[in-house]
């Protein structure tokens, strides 16, 4: 996951994830209710899969759901638990 600053009071922030077998995965969380239809990601052609979105600042809870599975972002050490006694990934956007 990377930030970028733009001007106005959304800020772009881009979310990966390596999984060169999965059929499907959507990025969900705070930022989008945990709906699973508002940010479904892309695969390139290195097995990434990627998405772009677009936020206000603030502190969001998220994790990527891969062929119906929970997965957390590895590429992203900040984690809370949250109410299932799982753990979520949390990022903050400035």
């Amino acid at each position: 996951m990377t930030t970028k600053r733009d001007k106005g009071k959304t800020k772009r922030v881009a979310f990966s994830v390596h999984a060169p077998d999965a059929g499907e995965v959507i990025l969900l969380g705070d930022f989008n209710h945990w709906d699973p239809t508002k940010h479904p990601m892309k695969k390139d052609e290195s097995a990434a899969w990627k998405k772009v979105i677009m936020v206000p600042p603030g502190r969001y809870e998220y994790k990527f759901l891969v062929d119906r599975e929970w997965w957390n972002d590895p590429n992203n050490q900040d984690f809370c638990f949250n109410c299932f006694g799982t753990i979520n990934n949390v990022v903050v956007i400035f």
